[in-house]
């Protein structure tokens, strides 16, 4: 078990550190100003973007609410999952997401919103996302 605690700890906070670092650079590239181009590519724009809501700008009208509501839920499902004993069996994937949840949630705390950086625009508009999604 000692095992498995390690190697969801070393996932969960190296995604958070590459995810806030790659936020970071996007930040920084355009002076923190909202809707900039960061780079254009053939299918996939670097532009950066704060999201206020969750997928797809959802539940966006929670304000400031938004972000108790999803360290709520974050800590639910992580103390379930851990009374459940999944983390022997899923280390590696909680690592990656639990990495990517508090990722996401210290942006809420700490700027305007989700830092998204990642365009897709290869045959239709997708929603903007970044590493953490």
């Amino acid at each position: 078990m000692t095992r498995n605690i390690t190697i969801f700890l070393l996932l969960a906070i190296g995604t958070f550190i590459i995810d806030q670092n790659i936020k970071t650079w996007a930040m920084e590239s355009v002076n923190g100003i909202e809707y900039s181009l960061i780079m254009k590519g053939s299918c996939i724009n670097l532009e950066l973007y704060y999201n206020k809501g969750v997928a797809f700008s959802m539940l966006s009208f929670l304000g400031d609410n938004l972000k108790w509501v999803q360290v709520a839920l974050v800590t639910t499902v992580l103390g379930y999952v851990l009374y459940e004993g999944y983390l022997k069996q899923y280390a590696v994937a909680l690592g990656f997401i639990v990495g990517g949840a508090f990722g996401n949630i210290y942006d809420r705390f700490t700027k305007e919103g989700v830092v998204d950086y990642i365009a897709w625009h290869c045959g239709f508009d997708f929603a903007i996302f970044n590493y953490a999604d």
